[in-house]
């Protein structure tokens, strides 16, 4: 039977560098956050961290916290019956609730964990949009607080820390891996 796993973390943790791996490997992406892009760009609403935080809010106001779980459902399904699936920008306690209750035991969430300083580090230097510690800070306030994402962090299956390079967060998913693989 085909995985799904569920990449959660802050931003700035490296989600993109953990989802990447799991590519890299054959696993298809199914990027929660490329909703809310795409709905912007329907709407022909400027991309900036504002209007997408906007956008998240609205969607989860207009069809509940599990929104983008839900919106999500019919192409993880549809790759599930070929391949494994890797699962970027799951956020909600909701989202986590409909996963777990469509997949059961073939879900596996990985928290990615880095230090505050680290992240916001990060962020400020990123190629695609860039945060201030201002507006990281803002985003980190408004994710945990109106978008309930602090539950599927805590209630991880496996959590990968950060603070150091790619290679020994690779090293770290790699063991995860191996151990998700014998448990099934």
């Amino acid at each position: 039977m085909n995985k799904v796993i569920a990449i959660v973390g802050m931003c700035g943790v490296g989600k993109s560098v953990a989802v990447d791996f799991f590519e890299n490997l054959g696993y298809k992406k199914v990027y929660f956050g490329g909703i809310t892009l795409d709905k912007l760009r329907e709407e022909n609403i400027e991309i900036t961290p504002d209007n997408e935080k906007k956008m998240r809010e609205g969607l989860r106001e207009k069809l509940g916290m599990a929104a983008y779980a839900i919106l999500s459902l019919p192409k993880i399904k549809s790759y599930l019956e070929k391949d494994n699936v890797i699962i970027d920008g799951l956020y909600s306690w909701d989202e986590l609730k409909v996963l777990k209750e469509e997949f059961n035991s073939n879900i596996t969430i990985i928290s990615i964990i880095a230090d505050k300083n680290i992240r916001y580090n990060r962020l400020s230097k990123r190629d695609i949009r860039p945060f201030n510690n201002d507006e990281a800070k803002k985003r980190d306030l408004g994710e945990i607080e109106n978008m309930a994402k602090g539950g599927p962090i805590a209630y991880a299956d496996y959590f990968a820390f950060n603070n150091g390079t790619t290679e020994e967060l690779e090293a770290r998913l790699k063991e995860i891996l191996n151990k998700i693989n014998k448990n099934n």
